[in-house]
């Protein structure tokens, strides 16, 4: 059972928010101090980890181990190799993730935590690089370790100075400041992230093409330009697309008929019964090939604010199509 004391009538929201608001200023002034002392160790880790041909290998136990899990997927997710060994595990069996030409990045405030100083020793016989990010230069850690990260901080948010707070918000901010200034360095670009997030927005609109969403086939409303106009209107209901491709023979596209042109038509009170689908229809449309990036279909309706699009090959004919919905569907927007 719990020895903390309950929360009581007499709770202070003024001192709370003061709290919150000191620790705040605690973890921003940490930051500041971390940002003062960077220098060439920074540069020398860049260095080890770019010119290495394993992986990065982090560690940390506690709120450490939290954080260096955040930072393992940080450098992972931006072109960076990298994974997370808990040090424990490491003593029974999974320090054998850890192989020659590797970088491992240890993470410890005090550089004493023991689960991690236990198997120092035996890093360094694998013959890695070893970096550590403590905030004592003279811990066990440190010793080891053929770069030194910084740290420190001057105290912790915690009222108590006991709980890891702002030591942890530099640990973070370190970790962020290697995986951004490696990504930098890699020449990492928006493509490079999508691929490692296929799942997120950015992966769908720098991942999905035309051709993945498309609708092709019998699915793409079409008629010859000789159709009439009660058989075109099926053809449309049929394939549900908002709109039917005018097509010659050889499948070019030679003009479209869309929901929209249908309300013109009525309000202008012409017998659109009475004619064809030539006569109805829109020349010159809004055309789109199918290897390009589903997010400039979006973009195409969006500045000519139409809600489907036909698409052609590079010859102009008729491969697909797609609407609005297509797109939302797809989660490209």
């Amino acid at each position: 059972m719990s020895s903390a004391t309950p929360l009581s009538a007499h709770f202070d929201a003024d001192r709370a928010l003061d709290l919150a608001r000191k620790t705040i200023d605690i973890e921003a002034a940490a930051l500041i101090g971390l940002k003062t002392r960077l220098g060439d160790d920074f540069g020398r880790a860049m260095s080890a980890i770019l010119r290495c041909t394993g992986r990065v290998v982090v560690m940390g136990m506690g709120k450490s181990g939290h954080v260096g899990r955040k930072i393992a997927a940080t450098l992972a997710s931006t072109g960076t190799p990298a994974f997370f060994v808990h040090p424990a595990e490491a003593s029974h069996g999974d320090l054998g993730m850890v192989a020659p030409g590797d970088v491992v990045l240890a993470i410890s405030n005090s550089g004493e935590a023991n689960e991690l100083t236990a198997i120092l020793p035996a890093i360094r016989r694998i013959g890695v690089t070893l970096v550590a990010m403590t905030g004592r230069r003279d811990s066990t850690l440190a010793q080891h370790a053929d770069i030194v990260l910084d740290s420190a901080v001057d105290a912790e948010a915690c009222p108590l100075n006991l709980a890891p707070t702002a030591s942890t918000t530099a640990q973070m901010a370190l970790g962020d400041a290697l995986a951004v200034a490696l990504l930098d360095a890699r020449g990492f670009r928006e493509e490079d992230f999508a691929r490692s997030h296929p799942g997120g927005s950015l992966g769908r609109k720098l991942l999905t093409h035309v051709r993945d969403v498309m609708r092709s086939g019998d699915d793409v409303p079409r008629v010859a330009p000789g159709t009439p106009f009660v058989d075109m209107m099926r053809e449309m209901t049929q394939k549900g697309l908002g709109a039917t491709a005018i097509t010659d023979p050889q499948g070019k596209v030679l003009g479209i008929f869309t929901d929209g042109d249908l309300r013109r038509g009525i309000e202008s009170g012409r017998d659109l019964r009475a004619l064809s689908a030539a006569e109805v229809m829109h020349t010159q449309p809004r055309t789109i090939r199918p290897d390009v990036l589903a997010v400039e279909a979006a973009d195409l309706m969006e500045a000519h604010r139409i809600t489907s699009v036909l698409v052609v090959d590079h010859q102009g004919v008729l491969v697909g199509a797609l609407n609005f919905n297509d797109l939302m569907r797809a989660k490209v927007i």
